[in-house]
């Protein structure tokens, strides 16, 4: 009922921008992604808040030799790219830790050069294989899974069940492209 209200709202919030198609669709695209999700809608808008804000504070210490991402779910903050330095990987970390609302931080920056364009594009393509391969599947809820890949590691996070988070992993793992994976999962069960 809550998430039928929160839905219903985002669409009546969004009549006034006529000429704004592309923020009506998106705002009930995220509404619907919401709405099966298991976090609650203000967890989820503050796990888009902590990701925007560590990224622009990262943007402002203009740290050379790195190339971090920041992904919330449930307010735990994985944060995957590289470091070219111990000292830059470790204040990478605590730019995190500053964001409001993070409740814990994994630091799986890698001591390395930051990646090229093209690493960063293989990347993307094997986390689109795995999100299609966990829709395909059926045996987890892709939307309940968030996938990141960082130089072919598959990094997997959500509010799973122990048999969907072994499930998720088995499927990211039989992927083309795909090195290793690790589970940053919290479990209901």
């Amino acid at each position: 009922m809550r998430h039928t209200l929160l839905i219903a709202l985002l669409g009546l919030i969004s009549l006034p921008l006529t000429g704004c198609a592309p923020l009506v669709v998106g705002g009930v695209g995220a509404g619907a992604l919401m709405a099966d999700d298991r976090r609650t809608a203000t967890t989820y808008l503050m796990d888009e808040e902590i990701e925007l804000t560590a990224a622009a504070r990262l943007m402002n210490a203009k740290l050379e030799g790195v190339h971090a991402n920041f992904t919330s779910f449930n307010r735990r903050l994985l944060i995957t790219g590289e470091a070219s330095t111990e000292a830059n990987r470790a204040r990478v970390e605590e730019i995190a830790r500053g964001v409001v609302n993070v409740r814990e931080t994994i630091n799986e920056v890698a001591l390395a050069a930051p990646s090229s364009l093209v690493g960063r594009s293989n990347d993307s393509m094997i986390t689109a294989r795995v999100k299609t391969r966990l829709f395909d599947d059926g045996r987890v809820r892709g939307n309940h899974v968030k996938v990141v890949t960082e130089r072919g590691i598959v990094y997997l996070m959500g509010l799973v069940t122990r048999a969907e988070g072994d499930a998720a992993a088995q499927i990211a793992a039989g992927t083309g492209g795909v090195l290793k994976v690790v589970k940053v999962f919290e479990y209901l069960d």
